[in-house]
């Protein structure tokens, strides 16, 4: 029965309240850790991720949507492909994180980051074994298994960091270092929940051996999609050395103020915007087999539909936001000092808008994968984490907007965004020209499968 295909509403309503409790438990998850860290150990934590968000990227962002995309059009044993592939990029992730802790540490000029990331590390190969089997499940219809995983992993984390952030509260940096090992554990559990769902899954598949398709296949779906999706953590790490940096020519409490606007007030933006991820997860194979046909008339039709929807559900939020960010801020963050408090709130208003920007560009990249145009979203999302990083250095460096201006540059940068991918969408017609974009990553892949 779990394994059943589900509509598209039905698909979408399980990944959206998986993705809504992970969030929910993740922003409850900061009242103890605020509590336990402060200020400074909270941005101590965001400084650390940008970098683990990046080698995630590379090892496992684009992995969910491209093996769906793939799976959905019929090209059954894509996983199996992406298990040889991603699993060693994974490996290799793991590694470079370690590798590139003591560098970061120096270049933040925090040294408990080095410890931070020795921790978390390990998570990096976890993942993008995780988000292989979620993209073969999603690409058959079926959101059940990563709603589940979803919601495992962030319970996990929250007993776990909880506990240890709490067994460690005297020393900031092993607290720290320690609520990011819970992270690790966390993927551990949901990675091998994961597994064992994809193992019964697979016992019940015909004796006969399905051929695996080409590596061409998976690379055309997700290298552009893992391009796309580290725009945002290196806009985020870049953004983190230069808001920081300018931030203590200003200020002597820089690190405090970015963990305010990284780690409290992006917290509790995130939390609609996790509503509507479903609509983008189950998009997708909604929307592949129509363009795989050549009907993008109706595929379009499709994407318009879970825009619509996304518009419909994010903009009430976005008001709720706006209306009742007093009462998340005291409940989610009442440890915080009164003055924290206040620039927290005002982050939060200002941030408001970003509940539908973000989910529309979300929506909307997910709708450019499955008409067969991923290079598209790849082009948007650098072009406005170059934009955000610019315009938060200036709005810091130059006025005395302080942190607010990184508020700023993030409603600046999202919605230019959203205009951008809506723009491809309405143009999009699945001519030849278009399909010429990815041309180079398929002579790429091409070549890993004469070698392979």
């Amino acid at each position: 029965m779990l394994s059943q295909k589900q509509s598209f509403i039905k698909g979408a309503i399980l990944i959206s309240l998986g993705g809504f409790i992970s969030k929910m438990l993740g922003a409850i998850y900061r009242i103890p850790l605020t509590n336990f860290l402060g200020g400074e150990g909270m941005g101590i934590y965001q400084m650390v991720y940008p970098l683990y968000c990046i080698l995630l990227t590379v090892s496992a962002s684009g992995i969910p949507t491209g093996i769906a995309r793939v799976i959905s059009s019929g090209k059954a044993g894509a996983e199996r492909q992406a298990f040889r592939l991603y699993g060693a990029i994974g490996v290799i992730g793991t590694i470079l994180m370690y590798f590139l802790s003591a560098p970061l540490a120096a270049l933040q000029s925090e040294p408990a980051i080095k410890l931070c990331c020795i921790m978390l590390c390990p998570s990096v190969f976890f993942v993008s074994v995780l988000s292989i089997v979620r993209g073969y499940f999603q690409g058959k219809g079926n959101m059940y298994p990563t709603a589940v995983t979803e919601v495992t992993e962030q319970a996990v984390k929250v007993a776990l960091g909880c506990a240890l952030a709490y067994a460690f509260r005297d020393n900031l940096a092993i607290a720290v270092a320690s609520t990011l090992f819970s992270v690790t554990v966390s993927e551990v559990v949901a990675t091998a929940l994961a597994l064992i769902w994809y193992l019964k899954k697979r016992s019940r598949l015909p004796l006969f051996k399905v051929p695996s398709p080409p590596v061409s296949s998976i690379i055309k779906y997700t290298v552009p999609l893992t391009l796309t999706a580290i725009a945002l953590p290196a806009g985020q790490l870049l953004e983190s050395i230069v808001a920081v940096r300018f931030l203590k020519e200003i200020s002597g409490d820089a690190t405090a103020l970015y963990g305010i606007f990284s780690g409290c007030a992006v917290t509790i933006i995130n939390l609609p915007v996790s509503v509507t991820y479903g609509l983008a997860a189950a998009s997708v194979p909604q929307i592949s087999p129509l363009a795989e046909k050549g009907d993008f008339d109706a595929a379009k039709g499709k994407a318009y539909k879970a825009l619509l929807i996304t518009f419909a559900i994010s903009a009430p939020a976005a008001i709720a936001l706006f209306a009742f960010a007093p009462y998340a801020v005291k409940v989610i963050f009442s440890s915080l000092e009164p003055e924290n408090k206040e620039l927290l709130l005002n982050l939060v208003r200002i941030m408001s808008v970003n509940a539908v920007t973000l989910s529309l560009v979300q929506t909307s990249s997910a709708c450019l994968t499955a008409l067969g145009k991923p290079i598209k979203s790849t082009v948007t999302q650098w072009v406005t984490a170059i934009l955000r990083v610019a315009i938060t250095a200036a709005l810091i460096k130059f006025t005395s907007l302080s942190i607010v201006g990184a508020a700023i540059s993030a409603n600046c940068s999202y919605l230019v965004a959203t205009l951008i991918n809506f723009w491809y969408i309405i143009k999009e017609h699945g001519g030849r020209k278009n399909e010429n974009n990815a041309d180079w990553f398929r002579k790429f892949a091409r070549r890993l499968d004469r070698k392979s």
